[in-house]
């Protein structure tokens, strides 16, 4: 091999290895998913007992005139929650508070 392309190609390495260390991202790690529910909130949100969503929506609030005046917070209608079951609720009925 000649010597020319001996240093034009540790240039090279040099130069693509100096970039990726400058180059890397430094950020958090990505966050978890979360099981979310049809209405877009997760299953915290939602009560197993009563069947609510406890979480607010923003509607759209009209005047009288019909003119937009802003957004109104109103309960989620959501009345189940239908997203995927944690996996311990799957195999093991859940033991605790015990039901009488």
């Amino acid at each position: 091999m000649e010597p020319v392309s001996l240093l034009v190609g540790g240039a090279l390495l040099a130069v693509g290895f100096v970039a990726g260390r400058l180059g890397r991202r430094r950020g958090a790690a990505p966050a978890l998913p979360q099981a979310m529910c049809g209405c877009g909130h997760p299953l915290s949100q939602h009560d197993p007992e009563q069947g609510i969503c406890h979480s607010e929506v923003a509607r759209d609030a009209y005047t009288k005139r019909g003119k937009w005046a802003g957004h109104t917070w109103v309960s989620c209608s959501c009345r189940q929650y239908v997203g995927p079951r944690p996996i311990d609720e799957v195999f093991a009925p859940r033991l605790l508070p015990p039901s009488d």
